[in-house]
């Protein structure tokens, strides 16, 4: 089992969209995938037609020990992809657990064995370094960090890689980065090209081959619930995706 958090604190990278897609290419390529979404603005969800605000059935209900995991499992329509689903309570959740013993591995401890029943845990996490966050890092052994291909990508990794060092050190030693996508790629101007340039610099060869182009069918799948390669499979974004998620599964024979 493969458990990877798509992560970056910048928003607007492209990170819910990847994980997304991801997932869903994965699940067509014939892999059983989980996608957990603990972000609390749940575009995740949304992105898969599912509104569990206003239900208690989120992992929000979960981490609180208020539901099980069968209860708040979600089945898509896509076949072989889960979901835990999201909703605004998680926001509370930092505050709700300061004083729980254990709280930076509570969405480890609830979801337990069960996680190993697939062959993709994709989980994706807040535009923050907070509990939330944490707790992605302790249920997952690898890191996706979409970055945007503009002039600001790289703002604020620096902060990222100091948290991944802590969090491998003192909670995970089984963490590791194993992929940079370059997302809203435009290979029409020049500082693209040149953003692209310095991505692949700084993170050398953990970056993906594949870039994901700038498509406004991206943008519209999510508002209608369903992944790029079911909105529009002929679609750059479709076949940008599925490009790299044949990527990610080649990755399997050398790690």
């Amino acid at each position: 089992m493969r458990s990877i958090a798509f992560i970056n604190q910048k928003g607007g990278v492209g990170k819910t969209t990847s994980t997304a897609n991801v997932g869903a290419c994965l699940a067509a390529l014939g892999k059983k995938v989980l996608l957990i979404d603990l972000d609390p603005q749940a575009n995740l969800s949304i992105h898969y037609g599912v509104n569990a605000q206003g239900k208690d059935l989120s992992i929000y209900q979960i981490m609180c020990g208020k539901k099980n995991v069968s209860e708040v499992l979600i089945k898509t329509a896509i076949s072989g992809l889960d979901l835990i689903p999201s909703d605004i309570d998680l926001a509370s959740a930092e505050v709700e657990l300061v004083n729980t013993v254990g709280r930076e591995t509570i969405v480890k401890f609830y979801l337990g064995e069960m996680l190993n029943v697939y062959d993709y845990v994709l989980i994706d996490c807040p535009p923050s370094l907070g509990l939330l966050t944490l707790n992605a890092l302790t249920v997952a052994n690898e890191i996706f960090i979409p970055v945007q291909t503009e002039f600001f990508a790289l703002q604020g990794v620096s902060k990222l890689l100091q948290t991944f060092d802590i969090i491998k050190k003192r909670l995970n030693s089984s963490l590791e980065i194993t992929g940079i996508i370059a997302c809203m790629y435009d290979s029409r101007t020049k500082l693209g090209q040149a953003v692209l340039d310095k991505i692949k610099e700084y993170f050398e060869d953990k970056v993906f081959v594949t870039c994901i182009r700038k498509n406004i069918k991206l943008s519209e799948s999510t508002s209608h619930g369903m992944p790029i390669t079911v909105y529009a499979p002929e679609s750059n974004g479709a076949q940008d995706y599925v490009a790299l998620t044949k990527e990610i599964i080649a990755q399997e024979k050398s790690i």
